[in-house]
């Protein structure tokens, strides 16, 4: 009877092994291109392993604007010496603003560098991982 009960424990490990259940790792980029992350210093995986975020990935996102830029203003005294006659003396008010106005596209510049640590978590089957996001180390 305890050979059975093994046996079905044993039976029950290996499942779970073989099933590579969804898990939390940590690790750090060595390379940008190509990508590769090196998990606890024991496992490296390449860019068709890695499915990323947008925590972790440069992305284009669509943004509504109705903003002023700040007032700007630059030094406009000067003048264009001609013969006989001076072009332009003195200067005028330069103050000025641009009207940011609607629908515009942004580039998010969010993606990884080497040497960051980050986030994964080992998809069913243990052959994707998500990179969920990268560690701040902010004291």
């Amino acid at each position: 009877m305890a050979d059975l009960v093994n046996l079905i424990k044993r039976a029950a490990v290996d499942a779970v092994e073989g099933e590579k259940p969804a898990g939390v790792l940590f690790g750090t980029v060595t390379s940008i291109t190509p990508l590769r992350v090196n998990v606890e210093q024991r496992l490296t995986l390449g860019a068709e392993m890695l499915v990323l975020t947008s925590n972790v990935a440069d992305y284009t996102v669509e943004m509504t604007f109705d903003h002023r830029t700040e007032p700007t203003i630059f030094n406009t005294a000067h003048d264009h010496p001609c013969v006989g006659a001076t072009v332009g003396e003195g200067s005028f008010n330069s103050a000025h603003s641009h009207q940011v106005l609607g629908k515009k596209q942004v580039t998010v510049h969010n993606g990884l560098k080497a040497g960051e640590k980050v986030i994964l978590l080992r998809m069913q089957g243990g052959q994707k991982f998500l990179v969920l996001d990268r560690i701040r180390n902010e004291a």
